[in-house]
């Protein structure tokens, strides 16, 4: 399995945390030498500097949002003062941090974008089960997302675990990935959340989606999370024109139970893509 993929895969699902390169050096289940020579053949970049430079990204728009605190966005960013912070701002970007906020832009700056993992279509899938599955309502963090910033996703989730806590009505332990309100562009929305019983008390800063009853075809994906691009380009690629189903303009889901541990992205899922004969 591609160390780099993986390592791509914690940075972004951890970039409001401290890390070492040794804790994703053993995530990726590879020596830390290791790591570092296949990441760079993959991305052509080190991995703490793209580390740095993602964290230093999401910092810049937090400032061009017009966030109050500068501190509270260096904490946030890894950095332990704000000189510090400062200081490695302005190295990377040739700004200041105040300068950013003050101009409430990005135009300047040049970014870095999460890398997207790898979307090539495996050899081999395995076959589905089907399942009609019940009406749900699912809350949680939603964002709306392009083919190309999807790569992001792995992010959204941490957010969603810093507020699941916050959500009212939960039902069950399970969480769900749900990609919907998609259009002709290739736009969708995606909703990292969990089934609750009722949405009139959900706080405003939530997302909500009402899934109806529908067939499904539930794929397992038993490898990293990581892996998980080439598993669903597999499904809508490959399986399904060969199904000789169609598929259904309704929501699809990542279903996430106990199984999962999102701290090491092992123990797998199941994707539920709502199908028709």
């Amino acid at each position: 399995m591609n160390p780099a993929q993986k390592a791509l895969w914690y940075i972004e699902s951890h970039l409001a945390e401290s890390f070492t390169l040794d804790e994703i050096a053993d995530i990726a289940g590879v020596s830390r030498f290791h790591l570092v020579r296949a990441f760079a053949a993959a991305t052509g970049l080190p991995v703490m500097r793209y580390a740095r430079a993602r964290r230093l990204t999401e910092a810049a728009r937090a400032l061009a949002k017009g966030a109050p605190d500068i501190l509270n966005v260096a904490l946030e960013a890894d950095y332990g003062s704000h000189e510090a912070f400062t200081r490695a701002f302005r190295d990377h970007f040739g700004m200041t941090p105040e300068a950013v906020r003050t101009a409430t832009s990005l135009d300047k700056l040049k970014l870095q974008e999460p890398i997207m993992m790898d979307s090539t279509a495996l050899n081999h899938i395995q076959p589905p089960h089907f399942e009609t599955g019940k009406p749900l309502l699912i809350a949680g963090i939603g964002e709306r997302y392009t083919c190309e910033s999807s790569a992001a996703i792995p992010g959204q989730w941490q957010g969603f675990h810093q507020s699941v806590a916050h959500i009212p009505e939960r039902v069950g332990q399970v969480a769900y990935g749900v990609c919907c309100n998609g259009d002709d562009s290739g736009n969708f929305d995606y909703i990292a959340g969990v089934e609750v019983s009722d949405f009139s008390e959900l706080p405003r800063e939530f997302s909500r989606v009402r899934i109806p009853e529908q067939k499904y075809a539930v794929f397992t994906h038993s490898e990293h999370i990581s892996t998980i691009r080439r598993t669903i380009n597999t499904i809508w690629n490959h399986w399904l024109p060969a199904s000789g189903m169609k598929a259904t303009d309704a929501p699809n889901f990542e279903r996430y139970d106990a199984t999962f541990d999102p701290g090491t992205g092992n123990g797998g899922l199941e994707i539920w893509i709502p199908v028709r004969d």
